[in-house]
């Protein structure tokens, strides 16, 4: 049995039916410091704009250049550690956070800042190229789907918990404490991955498909088309919330509407937990025509509080289990291919988010926060349209098994 075989079969690790939870939320632990690390920026703008003495717009770049480091760098690191064993590149990523982060806290300009971030993107990159095919290899095929939900649990506790409360107590520490703290995490997620974490062998040399193998694999490339535009439409409003919060007299209360979008995400992320091996297709249907509605409530009463707190609600329950939902489908229709499927997945997600505070800081400054919820409904539509097309190969009807789906 080849080692790409034993990528997408059922491990020695698996033979027991049980579901290996420590080691998979070792692995949440390590997405909850990826996404921490990327996104508080966005809670912390006000702080870090006056400390910098920079803009909001400039501060959400922060946001933006994390994200290049992703898409230079995921794919190419992936490449070049596929035949490394698993633990160690997983504690390369980890120990690339706690550096970085580091570094950011005591970073003393902006340019330093963003030097910072980016290499702190580096890191993320390799961790979410990596993630998924872990997770999966630790269990059975028929529970992959309920795997990769735990192992990425920590994006919606990042941001039901980790923003807010990051929010929150930045402004009694201070934004470089918040960022000192993740360092320290990283340093407990060290200890946990050498304790619980099962390692696996890297890919024997020849033996990984080629990115263009991969890419023209039939029903990879609308996922990955999908994942530009639904991301795209979540980074715009995500990464300038606190100005989108001003006409609603919310602004002071970043925190809390951060809260109430998190808690919506973890049971966005239960909810797929559940029936993501029965009804994929439909799950993914659903959350993008939902936060459509979301947006299109959040364009006409943006400044009603209520309106705010029920769509932040909402709009978290659609994005709580997107990561989970598009990274078992993009693993689905790459079969030998998953892992350069999931480098790839990790670059588009974050030239998604790039180019959310990019078009989010350009319509800020041209049109104002009251012209996001319109540009977001249009990318939206692009989503759901081509979800609703690829049928045959990417989001299959029916009733998953592994690679397979079944009844359709």
């Amino acid at each position: 049995m080849t080692e790409r075989t034993t990528a997408t079969a059922p491990s020695q690790a698996a033979v027991d039916s049980s579901i290996p939870i420590l080691a998979l939320l070792a692995l949440a632990m390590t997405a909850f410091l990826a996404l921490l690390s990327e996104t508080l920026p966005a809670g912390l703008l006000p702080q870090i704009a006056l400390d910098l003495g920079i803009s909001e717009v400039m501060t959400g770049q922060m946001v933006t250049v994390y994200a290049v480091g992703s898409i230079l760098t995921a794919i190419p690191l992936t490449a070049l550690t596929s035949t490394w064993r698993r633990r160690n590149v997983l504690l390369l990523a980890i120990i690339g956070f706690l550096i970085f982060n580091t570094a950011t806290a005591l970073a003393p300009n902006y340019a330093v800042a963003l030097l910072s971030r980016f290499v702190t993107g580096m890191a993320a990159g390799l961790a979410w190229g990596l993630m998924a095919g872990y997770a999966r290899r630790m269990v059975r095929t028929e529970q992959q789907g309920r795997a990769m939900a735990i192992a990425m649990i920590g994006t919606p506790l990042a941001l039901s918990l980790g923003v807010p409360l990051g929010t929150l107590m930045g402004g009694v520490l201070g934004w470089r404490s918040i960022f000192g703290i993740m360092s320290g995490l990283a340093v407990v997620l060290v200890a946990w991955v050498l304790l619980v974490v099962p390692d696996y062998p890297g890919q024997k040399n020849g033996e990984r498909l080629s990115i263009r193998q991969v890419f023209v694999t039939p029903g990879v490339r609308p996922i990955l088309f999908v994942i530009v535009a639904w991301m795209l439409a979540h980074n715009i409003l995500y990464t300038y919330i606190a100005p989108f919060l001003a006409p609603s007299g919310l602004r002071p209360r970043v925190d809390r509407v951060l809260l109430v979008y998190g808690v919506g995400s973890l049971a966005g992320i239960w909810l797929v937990s559940q029936l993501i091996d029965r009804w994929l297709r439909p799950l993914v249907l659903g959350c993008i025509a939902a936060f459509a509605l979301v947006v299109i409530a959040l364009g006409l009463a943006m400044d009603s509080p209520i309106v705010i707190y029920i769509s932040m609600a909402i709009w978290g329950i659609t994005f709580g289990g997107a990561g989970t939902l598009l990274q078992t489908a993009s693993a689905d229709a790459a079969g030998d291919g998953m892992d350069v499927a999931q480098a790839m997945v990790a670059t588009i997600w974050n030239v998604a988010i790039a180019g959310g505070g990019l078009a989010g800081g350009m319509l800020l400054d041209g049109y104002g926060a009251a012209s996001f919820p319109w540009a977001m409904l249009a990318l939206l539509i692009v989503a759901l349209v081509i979800a609703w097309r690829a049928h045959r190969y990417s989001f299959k009807p029916g009733r998953r098994s592994g690679g397979a789906v079944l009844g359709h």
